[in-house]
């Protein structure tokens, strides 16, 4: 199985399955001298790992992270670095009766198609579990970031039909983690929960937004061409669970705009070169130019659904699917750690990229 592997110059490979012993991920590149935080890395997972709250699945993991090389009296040694969580809670028997099953929206038909079998476990490699072993290498890269003034933060603005339509800049972020939801507004906040719940009761999932932000990143960072700071972005998160859309500055609402409202005139300010408008969302030509970098990513709803669903097996049979097992009503709560996570991994690669770039 190829695609296992994500970055350049910080190069993460993950490993493992849902209902396997264990996931897991090593990291290349990561510079030497980098003192590194274990327990930011543990509570980075805390945010992500399932049972945190009645609105999320209620599989029970503690996601205990066991760093296997790469540290020594803690700090990078420039040698890979394993991290390795094991499953704890995983109920295979909750799944037997999908082993012949492709359940609608789900990856169990393309997989077979591709590789003629599957691990029907949860998903198996397919699975959203998978992402916690990003999360835990994107913990260091954080704190790579961090060293260098890059702040890496999301946070929840849409569930459904609910919006929080306040720019960021009118935002405390840090209420996000002040609620199950994620969402720094109290009252939307509340909203969602109740719309979450409200679709949990009736067996069902819904989906939304997540908002992502880099404050502090330099000017200088991406490529030019194919290696665009926005395209890999994009293809970072859109290579999240049940991501289905991104949009980076103005998004699609730029297409509403003229040249004359949508430009970013530039100013001086002290030493730094900034814009007086951000249309650009941080990046133009593919590169940063020192702006806070913002973005929206949309997530579908959660495929594993409790009412009945009509479906074929791998013998081409019309079947019935019946929804058992444990699941996220809405992914959006847990997605924001992921998108952080996703984030952070490539500002990292690209700062070092920049890094020897310079040299």
């Amino acid at each position: 199985m190829a695609g296992n592997s994500f970055g350049q110059s910080f190069r993460i490979t993950t490993f493992g399955e849902s209902h396997g012993k264990a996931i897991g991920v090593v990291i290349d590149g990561c510079p030497a001298g980098l003192d590194v935080d274990v327990e930011f890395i543990q509570r980075e997972l805390d945010r992500r790992r399932p049972g945190q709250s009645a609105i999320v699945t209620q599989r029970k993991e503690s996601d205990e992270v066991q760093i296997l090389s790469g540290l020594f009296e803690g700090c990078t040694t420039g040698t890979p670095i394993a991290m390795v969580i094991h499953n704890a809670d995983a109920r295979s028997r909750d799944y037997s009766h999908i082993a012949t099953a492709f359940r609608p929206s789900h990856a169990d038909y393309t997989y077979h198609a591709k590789y003629g079998r599957r691990d029907y476990r949860g998903g198996g490699r397919s699975s959203a579990r998978e992402t916690a072993a990003r999360v835990a290498a994107a913990a260091v890269a954080k704190q790579l970031l961090l060293r260098e003034g890059v702040r890496v933060s999301a946070y929840v603005s849409q569930v459904g039909p609910v919006v929080l339509n306040t720019s960021y800049h009118e935002l405390d972020l840090s209420q996000a983690e002040r609620n199950p939801v994620r969402c720094p507004h109290a009252e939307t906040a509340a909203e969602m929960e109740r719309l979450i719940r409200q679709v949990r009761k009736e067996g069902d999932t819904i989906g939304g937004v997540v908002s992502g932000l880099v404050q502090g990143c330099p000017p200088g960072l991406g490529e030019p061409v194919f290696d665009k700071l926005q395209a890999d972005l994009a293809k970072a998160v859109m290579s999240i669970n049940a991501c289905k859309g991104f949009a980076y500055g103005s998004g699609f609402e730029g297409a509403f705009l003229r040249g004359s409202q949508h430009n970013d005139p530039f100013f001086r300010d002290g030493e730094a070169v900034r814009t007086r408008t951000n249309h650009s969302g941080g990046i133009q030509g593919g590169i940063s130019n020192g702006m806070d970098i913002y973005f929206r990513a949309a997530f579908k709803p959660v495929a594993t659904i409790v009412p009945d669903q009509e479906s074929l097996n791998e013998a081409g049979e019309t079947i019935v699917v019946k929804g058992k097992g444990r699941h996220d009503p809405c992914v959006l709560p847990r997605a924001v750690p992921i998108v952080e996570a996703m984030t952070a991994l490539v500002l990292a690669d690209h700062w070092l990229r920049h890094r020897l770039s310079k040299v």
